[in-house]
């Protein structure tokens, strides 16, 4: 019997069923979509966890929704959910199970790793947490002088940072003002500098966020931070009160100075783009206190139940997903917009960023074949309004088409005037107008001479999807990070590849590692790079006062 071969991507029956329709639909204009559907509003909508997701404003139809679903079942995505569920090592170019929805499970759940239900050691490390959380906020856990901590520097990078900023940004109405948050990623002295200006170092706890306590970028920051706590209280039992760690590296931890006891740790199981629920997002909890990332935890266990529950055509973050695909492999779009209308979240485009794209900028599939389509789209936006006189031009009358995601609170935080009722007018009336355009016609009817019609009217037939909550809450915030993290996934099964490594930021950092001895070695010692490094090299050493 001749050896079963698995179908690539290109040559699934849906997949080649979705090429045929896209020719037919891709000329379709919105206007007569919805002329032809008048309950297309409410047809094209899905709600789940709390959230409302309306899709109607998207180049498809029926068949398309058909299709799409169908393509996710031939790749075999229900099975792929429930591997991650049941911590199958399904990140398989580590051999590890990709098991964040463990952050968030409930205390009575068995979420089984190696034979270990790791529920139990995640609500252990919780309470951790939330005792050192408690002792901070209520001035019990003083600095080596006595003082109480006012200010928390939370020192990390890509995910150790990302997460934690984001969310203190998103959930800052509902932060202590007793202590301010600073967060320190970049290598760059500048950012060391700013964040601890204007603060006292006996008021000062750094926390280090780093699972191997090795992170070339985290380290050097902590070793600096190190030096500004001992030049200044000129103590070093001090560190073992002014430092914290995030760590699965006691041996390291411990010779940084830090007491072992005062280590939060979290697993191999974590990515860091995954890990701001986990003992990484110390900062948060003891900025919102406890009770509010309890909750924050609830709501990404919600969409974690919906994600597994819900038949996918009613499945918030498989519809997302699945409508990322039909846009970047069948219409070609090469970016996403993601456009909160909340000043609170205007950091979560920099936070999708990399959860999206170190998740699914492969090119490999799991098996170690090259891929013939694209994968993951460049992720970017603002809030709105600022976008809106800044980028839209180019979304309405440029010449690239940008599905974009419009985020909406139904309440505001912050009452003051009409303001939210205006800023909601604005999401809504963009979507309308990116989806329905203007025709030239209506625009010289308004009384434009006709030579000015051209530069005044809008195609229209620009996707969008509308993500509405009741209000920005730390439960509605763990929802829509759970939302964006399944769609991520979905989109990287129906592509095959594995989207819980990140293999490409390796080779950088041990070129630059091998750059940066050359850089300091003051010998005249050989380049042996390719011209352009050399000469650049040259360049700095000679500028920065080192001879070449």
């Amino acid at each position: 019997m001749a050896p079963v071969t698995t179908p690539t991507l290109t040559e699934r029956p849906a997949w080649q069923a979705l090429k045929e329709h896209c020719q037919a639909v891709k000329h379709l204009h919105l206007r007569q979509l919805f002329a032809d559907d008048p309950a297309r509003g409410v047809n094209f909508t899905a709600e789940g966890a709390g959230l409302y997701l309306d899709y109607s404003k998207n180049r498809i139809n029926a068949d398309t929704l058909r299709l799409l679903v169908q393509l996710a079942e031939e790749c075999g995505l229900r099975r792929r959910i429930d591997a991650m569920f049941n911590g199958e090592k399904i990140n398989v170019t580590e051999q590890r199970a990709a098991l964040h929805i463990a952050l968030r499970a409930p205390e009575d759940e068995r979420i089984v790793v190696d034979g270990v239900n790791m529920v139990p050691e995640v609500h252990a490390v919780l309470d951790r947490m939330a005792a050192f959380a408690d002792q901070l906020r209520s001035g019990e856990w003083r600095g080596s002088t006595g003082k109480p901590i006012r200010s928390i520097v939370n020192i990390g990078i890509g995910g150790s940072d990302l997460g934690p900023v984001m969310a203190y940004e998103a959930l800052r109405h509902y932060t202590t003002r007793d202590i301010s948050f600073r967060f320190i990623s970049n290598v760059d002295g500048t950012d060391f500098k700013e964040a601890t200006s204007a603060i006292n170092p006996e008021e000062t706890l750094f926390i280090v966020c780093s699972k191997t306590f090795t992170t070339a970028e985290t380290l050097a920051n902590a070793h600096a931070a190190r030096k500004w706590i001992l030049d200044k209280l000129n103590d070093v039992r001090a560190v073992r009160k002014h430092f914290v760690a995030v760590s699965t590296n006691a041996a390291e931890v411990s010779r940084f100075g830090i007491d072992t006891t005062n280590m939060f740790e979290f697993w191999d199981w974590v990515g860091g783009r995954y890990s701001m629920e986990s003992a990484v997002g110390l900062s948060t909890m003891i900025a919102i206190g406890p009770g509010n990332f309890q909750a924050m935890l609830a709501g990404f266990r919600a969409m974690d139940q919906h994600f597994r529950s819900a038949q996918f055509d009613r499945n918030l973050p498989v519809l997302m997903g699945l409508l990322a695909i039909w846009h970047n492999n069948f219409f070609d779009t090469h970016t996403i917009a993601v456009l909160p209308y909340d000043q609170y979240l205007k950091r979560f485009p920099a936070y999708l960023q990399q959860l999206t794209m170190e998740s699914n900028g492969k090119n490999i599939t799991l098996n170690g074949g090259h891929v013939n389509y694209q994968t993951s789209p460049i992720v970017w936006g603002e809030p709105g309004t600022n976008g809106q006189h800044s980028f839209y031009q180019l979304m309405h009358q440029g010449t690239r088409l940008v599905p974009s995601d419009f985020i909406g609170f139904c309440q505001t935080l912050n009452p003051v005037g009409n303001h939210h009722d205006l800023l909601m007018a604005n999401l809504f009336a963009q979507t309308e107008a990116l989806a329905f355009g203007k025709t030239e016609a209506e625009v010289e009817a308004e009384g434009t001479p006709g030579w000015l019609s051209p530069h005044r009217s809008f195609e229209g037939n620009r996707p969008t999807n509308t993500i509405l909550a009741e209000r920005l809450t730390p439960y509605s915030l763990g929802t829509m990070i759970a939302l964006y993290e399944h769609s991520v996934f979905t989109q990287g099964v129906i592509w095959d590849i594995d989207s819980f490594d990140q293999w490409g930021v390796e080779l950088g950092k041990a070129l630059a590692q091998r750059i940066l001895r050359e850089l300091e070695n003051i010998n005249d010692a050989p380049l042996k790079h390719d011209s352009s490094t050399n000469a650049l090299m040259r360049r700095y050493r000679q500028l920065k006062g080192v001879q070449s």
